[in-house]
């Protein structure tokens, strides 16, 4: 695990933080300054340091492939979980009379590539309970038009963890022709996944797999690559794009291949291949290990003080994120902020994320310092 002197050695940022915002954005470790610093002086080579490129690209590919469950060739990037969504809009190719059904606990990126244009299709939404997304109200959204179920593993908002085995068995069940795509940002590097046979698996770099901006992960399995190809322009992606015949056709690769679209954003892959091989080192079991009797603490303490939070604990599918609003929010996120404590205030809610470099101190100073702001009221 990260025990006092890796963390001190890896993280020296955190020596002045209490961080507790790693759902926005993480700390990286060092080892990934030093790939940024590989990347440029591969990149002062000129057109040899693409020699560089291609081989970290690759050795990015194994490693995330193997994070992810999949083989390399299941495996592509892009530059972000926006642009992986609007290249998976190409890719379905929806027709008049389809569904696509998604939840009102997603992120932007995830959900508004179908709402932007409706005239072909419908968009259905799959709305929480009490911050719960219920496996049971999903069959009446469900049907043989359904081409496309999207959602996030674990969610932005609040931090629920969807309950992966009960909501994909629905969704085979009633709707046979979906394809099930899956946001695994906030979950990726914080514990293991349960969702490998999703058919589409996207995540960004920046948040718990502690890379940089810039990057994103997509995985399609093979079974799927004919499916989900894209047919976005582009030049990466094509057998034919320097041939003799490529202003006659556009020859495009298969499957995951298809979603690099153009030149590789080869500094966040260099600081991916980086943050991914520190994870693997660690163990992702490991880290969920260390960080699910955290969050369980701070949950208890939460509730201690009399804050409910947006979603509901589960001890059984935790997730490092939990999110609150308080009539008294602008004032407790100052007092966090006065006591350099890092958490998400954003449309009168705060959230909290417990990562693997998260300590029971930190636990205990936001806690302390909460029941300082509340009692302060």
């Amino acid at each position: 695990m990260i025990d006092p002197l890796r963390r001190a050695q890896d993280f020296p940022a955190l020596s002045s933080l209490c961080y507790l915002n790693t759902a926005a954005e993480s700390i990286p470790p060092t080892c990934v300054g030093e790939a940024l610093q590989d990347y440029w002086r591969d990149k002062l080579l000129g057109m040899k340091g693409r020699d560089g490129h291609y081989a970290r690209a690759e050795q990015c590919r194994e490693i995330a492939a193997r994070t992810l469950g999949l083989t390399p060739a299941e495996v592509a990037f892009c530059s972000c979980s926006a642009e992986a969504y609007n290249l998976l809009a190409t890719a379905v190719e929806l027709r008049p009379g389809d569904e696509v059904l998604i939840s009102d606990l997603d992120f932007p990126s995830g959900a508004t590539p179908w709402l932007a244009n409706q005239r072909r299709h419908t968009v259905r939404v799959w709305r929480n309970r009490e911050g719960q997304l219920e496996t049971h109200d999903l069959p009446p959204l469900l049907n043989a038009r359904t081409r496309l179920v999207q959602v996030s593993l674990v969610s932005f908002y609040n931090g629920q963890r969807l309950d992966w085995r009960p909501f994909h068995d629905t969704v085979r069940r009633y709707a046979p022709n979906a394809l099930i795509a899956v946001d695994v940002t906030q979950a990726l590097g914080r514990f293991p996944l349960d969702c490998r046979d999703a058919d589409c698996i996207i995540s960004s770099t920046h948040k718990w797999v502690l890379g940089i901006h810039g990057g994103c992960i997509i995985g399609i399995p093979q079974a799927r690559a004919a499916e989900l190809t894209t047919r976005a322009g582009g030049w990466f992606h094509l057998e034919n794009a320097f041939d003799a015949d490529r202003f006659e056709r556009v020859a495009v690769k298969k499957g995951a291949a298809s979603w690099a679209t153009g030149m590789p954003n080869f500094a966040a892959i260099y600081a991916l291949n980086a943050s991914l091989r520190y994870l693997a080192d660690i163990g992702i079991e490991n880290i969920a290990r260390h960080a699910d009797p955290l969050t369980e603490r701070a949950y208890q303490g939460l509730q201690n003080l009399g804050v409910k939070l947006m979603a509901p604990w589960s001890r059984k599918n935790p997730s490092g994120i939990m999110a609150f609003r308080h009539p008294r929010t602008a004032e407790i996120y100052a007092a966090l902020d006065r006591e350099n404590i890092h958490v998400m205030h954003h449309a009168g809610r705060l959230r909290v994320a417990i990562h693997g470099y998260t300590t029971a101190a930190d636990v205990e100073h936001f806690l302390s310092t909460m029941e300082k702001a509340l009692g302060a009221g």
